[in-house]
């Protein structure tokens, strides 16, 4: 398993947002989270991530007890285990494109020839290679979201979380960006969790779970997703 949660738990003053969640994703499983606002999702998400960390419980990611590290410790495994896309790209705006995926490389301290290469493949693989030397402001809403996911993956993360990634994109960008998550699937052996309300998306997935009120209601499973290494 890449991910083993059990008994999260988190409140924020007296009010109980995560109430004992049991949460496990497989390497190569893409997985969504769906449910209504205020159910505990990105709460979930930023725990699973390590940004934030829970009341109680306990979390396992690709067999690293996180909660027991220090902060050095934790900032240096997320940034090299684990990959961001949110709703807004966050792109650093005085950077090209290659220059944004090339910075978590920088911080992990790889060598810079090393970081360039790959970025250049993870562009070309995401079809930007025409749009390396272009800034933030001269990409597209779908150029940008494809740069902030090739900037996640620069150090080959155990993990891609994605909270709301096409929630600003357009319905023909969107199902683009959507068809991307499974083709980094089948290409790479990626392991992705999506916090999404878009069923169409969340239907493609191999399982999705639907939160209400801090726990998981049910989950269901998609037959024909196709799952590497399970």
């Amino acid at each position: 398993m890449i991910i083993q949660a059990k008994g999260i738990e988190k409140s924020f003053g007296t009010l109980k947002v995560l109430k004992g969640i049991d949460f496990e994703v497989k390497k190569s499983e893409v997985v969504s989270i769906m449910g209504a606002s205020g159910a505990g999702k990105s709460t979930l998400l930023q725990i699973l991530g390590t940004l934030s960390t829970p009341d109680a419980g306990s979390l396992l990611i690709d067999g690293t007890d996180v909660l027991s590290l220090g902060s050095k410790a934790l900032s240096a495994f997320r940034n090299k285990k684990i990959g961001f896309v949110f709703q807004f790209h966050h792109l650093l705006p005085e950077f090209n494109s290659l220059e944004n995926v090339m910075i978590p490389g920088f911080i992990a301290g790889r060598p810079d020839k090393e970081i360039r290469k790959e970025a250049i493949a993870l562009l070309e693989t995401l079809g930007l290679a025409e749009r390396m030397d272009h800034k933030p402001s001269e990409l597209s809403g779908g150029e940008q979201q494809r740069v902030a996911i090739a900037r996640a993956l620069i150090n080959k993360p155990a993990v891609l979380f994605a909270d709301e990634p096409s929630g600003n994109l357009d319905s023909a960008t969107k199902a683009d960006l959507h068809k991307l998550f499974f083709e980094l699937r089948d290409r790479l052996g990626q392991t992705i969790v999506i916090v999404t309300h878009d069923p169409g998306l969340a239907e493609m997935c191999d399982r999705t779970f639907f939160m209400r009120d801090g726990l998981f209601e049910n989950q269901t499973g998609n037959p024909a997703a196709r799952t590497i290494n399970p």
